[in-house]
């Protein structure tokens, strides 16, 4: 019926040309029905099913743990949770935590994304979605961003003087570097979107383009990434904030009450320090002060120093690092106030 309303077929259409299964065969659809659940109750898991009809009989040809998306796997397990099938032990070991991850990152919209054409693929380096214009300079990114526009940074690779960049970019896409690389590494840290890797990207920064398989791309041309999957789209691909059921904030109490360990955070920003404890860290397992100098104003003072020929142009610089130090310090123990914070 569903199908039909979408597809503009009328209900006496559907039913005359389209039945379905329990309206066509309902004896067989009862016997269907009635062998899934015991399927379903003898695994104690969704279950993903092969069935044929032959001659009026009922054959099952295979029974399997169904595949599922981050957000099914909460449900799936809250569910048989709820109704009593598995205990709460098992319903936090059935979820994977790299699926866990999915959910706490933009996604596309799922109309949107069946429109979607790939145009190629890397690694899925850090999870979300993101779309935005092209762009392949760091202070290109901060200039569109503060003009409103929605950036993707697109780069041969990435390094620490891109970061101003990296930090207002939607998502990031290299043409090298691996899981580890220097791109993956900060745009897990900051929670962006990334695919490295992309080896199939001919970036040419001085006519600023990207040409991918005869496509040729254009800075301020769309671009989507999905970091989970590592599928790079062209044109723009809405995307919608993540949406945390009650079930993801009650399996997330269940691990609470079972843990034997706490989480610590890696934070170097009062940001990063307040996310991370709305996220449950419970302390800083590691400030990195030389962290602290990546961004605007900062890295120019921590350069000047190191290039001063002389002790008063190295105090001179110090002077400007100062409050900068003193005003992050602050801002992370604010953030953090009751739990420990260890700095290197």
């Amino acid at each position: 019926q569903r199908w039909a309303e979408l597809a503009g077929v009328s209900e006496e259409e559907r039913v005359s040309k389209y039945p379905s299964m329990e309206e066509a065969m309902p004896e067989i659809y009862k016997e269907l029905d009635a062998l899934q659940t015991k399927l379903e109750n003898h695994y104690r898991d969704m279950q993903d099913m092969e069935f044929t009809v032959q001659e009026g009989k009922l054959w099952f040809l295979q029974t399997r743990n169904g595949k599922r998306t981050g957000a099914a796997m909460v449900k799936i397990a809250m569910d048989l949770l709820h109704q009593g099938m598995i205990d709460e032990k098992t319903a936090l070991m059935r979820c994977e935590p790299n699926k866990l991850d999915e959910l706490l990152h933009p996604v596309f919209d799922k109309t949107a994304l069946k429109q979607a054409k790939v145009l190629t693929r890397g690694l899925p380096a850090s999870p979300g979605a993101a779309t935005g214009q092209i762009v392949f300079f760091a202070d290109d990114a901060a200039e569109w961003h503060a003009a409103g526009k929605r950036v993707v940074m697109v780069r041969i690779e990435t390094s620490p003087e891109d970061l101003a960049g990296m930090a207002v970019a939607e998502g990031i896409l290299t043409a090298r570097g691996g899981m580890t690389s220097h791109a993956a590494v900060v745009a897990r840290g900051m929670g962006k979107c990334c695919v490295s890797g992309a080896g199939a990207l001919n970036i040419d920064y001085k006519a600023r383009t990207v040409e991918v398989d005869g496509v040729l791309l254009k800075e301020g041309d769309y671009i989507s990434l999905n970091g989970s999957t590592g599928e790079v789209y062209k044109d723009k691909v809405e995307t919608k904030a993540a949406e945390l059921s009650g079930d993801f904030a009650e399996l997330m109490d269940l691990a609470d009450k079972y843990t034997k360990l706490q989480v610590r955070t890696n934070a170097d920003t009062p940001h990063d320090a307040a996310v991370a404890r709305n996220f449950g860290a419970v302390g800083i397992g590691l400030c990195r002060t030389e962290h602290m100098f990546f961004e605007g104003e900062k890295i120019k003072a921590m350069r000047e120093m190191i290039l001063a020929e002389n002790a008063e142009g190295r105090r001179k610089a110090l002077a400007k690092i100062l409050p900068y130090q003193q005003a992050d310090f602050k801002g992370i123990f604010k953030a953090m106030e009751g739990c420990p914070v260890t700095v290197r």
